[in-house]
């Protein structure tokens, strides 16, 4: 079996280029827990955007959330109106779409924004549900017992986990 090697902090350089290119206006930061809100948090530093990015829970509109119950990723925190705002939501890894549409569920709960684009650092393919992402830095095949998660280290650097899925 081959082992999948990926380089998270060249493409986070990737995925600074791209979410650039999203960004018009006023647009805002918003990553999804855990992974997607490290690279928001980064993402927000490295493009020098004015306020603070914004942190999404997707725990309780999953429709899994009888199986997995609250994560201990952390809870939503938008510090920006939603209603009207543009938002980049970002995520790690991009696979069957059902985080997506829960944290888009919670982003309403919030407000009616203007528009929502959708960058991730990896979209694995897989889907379940009609989502993609505005802007991938890699696309890669994994087979569905394995799990890639994204990982930070003390001084913020990236890295992947790849685990077999339980």
């Amino acid at each position: 079996m081959s082992t999948l090697s990926l380089d998270a902090e060249a493409l986070y350089q990737q995925l600074l280029r791209g979410v650039r290119n999203l960004i018009e206006g006023d647009t805002r930061l918003a990553g999804i827990t855990s992974g997607g809100a490290w690279l928001a948090e980064r993402l927000h530093r490295d493009l020098a955007l004015p306020g603070e990015p914004g942190t999404i829970s997707s725990a309780m509109h999953r429709d899994d959330f009888a199986q997995r119950g609250l994560s201990s990723g952390g809870q939503t925190r938008l510090p920006f109106e939603v209603g009207g705002s543009r938002i980049v939501l970002l995520d790690d890894v991009l696979y069957t779409g059902r985080t997506i549409r829960a944290a888009l569920n919670e982003i309403f709960d919030y407000g009616r924004p203007a528009s929502v684009r959708l960058a991730v650092l990896v979209d694995r393919g897989g889907r379940e549900l009609p989502v993609d992402a505005d802007f991938a830095a890699a696309r890669v095949a994994l087979p569905a017992s394995q799990l890639l998660a994204l990982a930070r280290d003390d001084a913020g650097r990236f890295s992947f986990d790849v685990e077999k899925w339980v």
